[in-house]
Parts: structure tokens; sequence; C-alpha cells
């Protein structure tokens, strides 16, 4: 049975809860054990992929169809352990069920309330695959103190008793900040949030301090002995460039020992640590460096498109080349020529994205990199604005457009190239889908097969003819219009194994210019770059030579 670690945030809620817990995932791995991660969110949203990405950032997908929040990407990108439906759970998820439940009568006619039903269905989802690993790691979203997160924080107290003693720990991360004008770090914040966290019952084994300058020694073992943990169990997390140093920046400080001492395990086995070195060598240590453009309409909140600059990154890790990467608002083409800001890119990358806002920059970026022969990688949405450009530019559909932008006027303006998918194969069942569904969890979503055509780039690239990638869509590009369009250069490289719908697109004279319909950032690791990345990479470094 798996040993747990809960992990919960202060006033650090946002400030690395996630990518602590997967670096300590990493940590544990290193030493042979394997781990799993969670992700409780105390917020009242079922499906984050009903939320904006101004306000949520980006969705996050699993194999399985569960649109998720960011942090499991972390996990994911750390640890290489690919995420389930089961690795996310929010408030609103476990209320649904619980309603559910009550109305079939599960509960006999039982009054229904926060303690025992509510704390009950997280506890059995917490106990879900806890047979399959070492050690299972749990964040609890949000900041302790917040109400929506109470009935979390009580299942895990609860959760901690129910287990044998010695099977369960908390590690609580806070912020020392720092004031300059008295030049002190302070720790009464974070002596007042261990007090909250033992007011609900749950006292921390660990202690990790989010710090901008080093820990005085004072300092350390004023917060031992007020926040009642092991003086070597404060742990310091100090800002770092890259969010890939973090493994080896939380073993300097002992994260990974301190949490093997709070469970008693002794002697542990040494962490080998040699993929992780080699990471940060390939982060610090460039031969070069390219600048690519990401053309969308979230630009001004970065995670929403945070998987995508990832695996960027890791491309140029893959080809020892730092990748600038610098956000384009599509919108800005509305109104001026996409030449002049694009003309300086070594590469152009199209994102995906939902309505027709910022669609018109987004086809004038793909025809600028189509006419100038400037690498593109375009993504879901990225994909279908390629094809209406090729659509609308060089087959002649001069009014060539996509449905969803019909479907959102509520009024026929375009010649549909794109439209609503209305079914399709989901292993050995048909799925269907009606245009004004419930907008959560309706799309194709998870993980499908494609079929991809022997001798084209793409084939090149991935090195094989079938593939699996992760979907998050609704709208398709018609196979309709296949044939015109192939007959004008646009090669249907990837299509589904039935051949119904198109996964990829190609140019086939052009130096690098890829459509998809998937999402391949999606499983993109720094120790395991996505081939398409790490060619589009390999190509803008090409383009970067010819300029």
């Amino acid at each position: 049975m798996a040993r747990y670690i809960f992990i919960t945030g202060g006033v650090v809620s946002s400030l690395g809860k996630g990518l602590a817990s997967a670096a300590l995932g990493a940590l544990l791995q290193a030493r042979g054990y394997t781990v799993r991660l969670r992700k409780l969110d105390p917020y009242l949203n079922v499906d984050p992929g009903t939320m904006s990405p101004f306000e949520h950032g980006e969705v996050f997908v699993t194999d399985d169809g569960a649109e998720t929040d960011l942090d499991l990407g972390h996990y994911e990108r750390f640890t290489g352990v690919p995420a389930r439906m089961s690795d996310s759970v929010s408030s609103g998820r476990v209320y649904s069920t619980v309603l559910e439940k009550e109305r079939r009568g599960d509960y006999l006619g039982k009054t229904i309330q926060v303690v025992p039903h509510v704390t009950n269905e997280i506890k059995d989802f917490l106990k879900v695959g806890d047979d399959e690993v070492d050690f299972m790691l749990c964040e609890i979203g949000g900041t302790v103190g917040d109400i929506e997160g109470l009935p979390f924080f009580e299942a895990i107290r609860q959760f901690s008793h129910d287990k044998p003693r010695g099977e369960c720990i908390f590690m609580h991360l806070t912020l020392l900040p720092y004031l300059a004008a008295s030049g002190e770090l302070k720790t009464k914040p974070t002596q007042h949030s261990v007090k909250e966290l033992q007011s609900i019952g749950i006292a921390p084994d660990v202690l990790v301090c989010r710090s901008e300058h080093p820990i005085p020694e004072r300092e350390r073992e004023k917060i031992a002995l007020f926040c009642n943990v092991r003086k070597d169990s404060v742990v310091a997390a100090y800002d770092l460039k890259s969010i890939y140093e973090a493994p080896l920046a939380y073993h300097a400080q002992g994260l990974d020992q301190a949490v093997l001492d709070a469970f008693g395990i002794s002697p542990a086995p040494q962490p080998k640590l040699d993929i992780w070195h080699d990471v940060q060598d390939r982060i610090h240590n460039p031969e070069g460096e390219v600048t690519i453009a990401i053309v969308g309409k979230y630009v001004q909140l970065e995670d929403a498109y945070k998987s995508i600059k990832e695996a960027l990154t890791h491309g140029g890790m893959a080809n020892r080349v730092k990748v600038n990467v610098e956000w384009v608002d599509a919108e800005l083409f509305d109104r001026e020529d996409a030449a002049p800001h694009l003309e300086h890119y070594n590469a152009i990358l199209v994102p995906g994205g939902f309505g027709e806002r910022g669609t018109e920059g987004k086809i004038k970026a793909a025809q600028f990199a189509r006419e100038k022969g400037v690498p593109y990688l375009g993504i879901c949405l990225g994909m279908q604005m390629a094809v209406i450009e090729a659509a609308r530019n060089v087959a002649g559909l001069t009014t060539a457009g996509s449905e969803e932008f019909d479907h959102e006027a509520g009024v026929r303006r375009f010649e549909p190239v794109v439209y609503h998918l209305k079914e399709w194969v989901q292993g050995n069942h048909t799925v269907a889908r009606k245009a004004d569904d419930d907008k959560g969890g309706t799309m194709r979503l998870g993980a499908y097969d494609a079929t991809l055509k022997p001798g084209s780039r793409v084939a090149n690239v991935y090195g094989t003819t079938a593939i699996e990638e992760r979907h998050r869509h609704r709208y398709e590009v018609d196979t309709k219009y296949r044939q015109q369009l192939e007959d004008h250069g646009l090669c249907f490289s990837g299509m589904s194994p039935d051949g119904k719908l198109p996964e990829i697109v190609e140019w086939t004279d052009h130096p690098w210019f890829i459509g998809v319909q998937f999402h391949p950032e999606l499983k993109s690791k720094p120790f395991a770059p996505h081939p398409l990345f790490k060619d589009f990479v390999r190509a803008a470094v090409e383009n970067s030579r010819l300029v």
C-alpha cells in the first residue's frame, strides 16, 4: 500500500506548490520509488474546460479524457507518469457525485452533510490506485483557511487517522517575506499559517519555505521551534532561473531526505540524478538560440499556453539551443499587415483556442509562414486556420471558414471547411454530439490513434506511421474538401484509423509547415522532448542560419 504525502499551502498558494510536488515526485523516483501525484481542487468547477483561460490558465488533458488543472502538466513533465482522470478532483465533482448518490437512494434517506458524506467521498477518491505505487503525493489546492478548502482539509485529517501510524505525512509550503527597509526575513506569516493548519487538526511534518534570500540559521531554528517541526525538516525554496532546476535545488536543500525521515525510512536508496544534471546542463549551456513567435489570443496570460512554452523549451534542449518565445496578439493582424511583425522570427506557432476573435489574424500568420517559407506549427485551431488559409488563398474557396464562427454569430457566413464534429469512434463504440450540448466535457477528449502517410514529413519526424495523441476539440476539418486541397499541394498526412477524421496536414513544397488537430505539447517532457517540437525547433535553427 502507498504512503501518503499531503501537500498544503499557506500564503504561498500561487508560488510553487505544484512545482514542489512535481519536484518531490521526481526525487522519490530518482531513489527508485514509484509515485503518483494528485490534485485536490477546492473550487466548485466540475470541469476546468468550461473556465476562461484568462482566469484559469491552460486546461491539461489526460489520456483518458479528463480536463484538469495545469498542475497535472507539471506532474507529468517531471515524473513521466501519465496522469489519469482519478488524479484530479474538484469540490464540484465531489458534490455532484454526492448528490447523484443521494438521488439514487444510496444513503437510505439520511440527511446529507459535509461530514461524513462529502469527506467520505474525498477519502474514497484518495484510495483509488494506492496499491499501485510506493508514494501517493496529494496536493490540496488553494490556501489553508479558504472556506472552499475546509472539507478537503477535514478529509485528509480523517484519512491520516484512518491509516496506520506512519503512513501519512503533511508537507506545508509558506512564504518568508523579506523586508528591504529592515533587511530581515519575517517568520511570523509562516507561524500563523502553521497555527491555522494546526487549528483544524493537522500538524505539518515538513515545512518548505519560499524565500528570495538565504534563511539564516537563527531564523530556521525559530521556525522549527514555533512550528513544532525538526530543524532539518525546514527546507528552503529559493527562486530559480528555470523550473527544471527544482529537483536538484530541492535535493540540495534536503527535501527528499526530510520526507523519508518523516516516514522513518532509513537507510534509503541514494538518488540517481544523472538525468536532471543533463537537463540542467542543456538549459544553462546552449550552443545557440532561436526566436519563435506564438500568435494567439490569450497572450496576456502566458499560463494559457503553459505546456506549449515548456514543449518549446524541451525542443530547444534537444537541439542544445535556447528558445526565446515572444507572444504576438493575433488581433493585431485584424488591423495591420502581419509581415512587419513576423519577418524577424525564426518560426511561427499558432496554438489552439475557441471562438472567432483573433482567428483572421491567425489565418494571416499562416499565410505569411506559407508564402515566406518560415517554419510553422499549427496546433488544433492553428491547424484549422492553416486549412482555411489554404482553401481561401490557394484552392479558390474564398468564403472558406469554420462552422464554429457561424454558430457563435448565429448566421451563416462561411463555407464550412471546418465543421462541428457530430460523431466519432472511441474504442469500440461511437460517440455522438450535438452543437447545443453542454460545454463541459463534451468535446473529443483524450488519447486517440492516428495513421500517418508513409514517406510524409510527419512520418519521418515520428519515425513510425502509427501514433497516439491527446485531443481536445469539437470542430474538425471536413474531408469533403480533402481532394481539392491536396490537388493544390496541402497533404493530409495523418488520418484517424477509419480514415474519416483529418489529424495532420502539411505543405509538401514547404521547408517545414505542419498542422495537427491534437495537442502534442501535452506529452512533451524535458528528458523526452516531443518529436514534433524537437524537429520544429531544429527547423527554426536551420531557418535562423539562412537569414
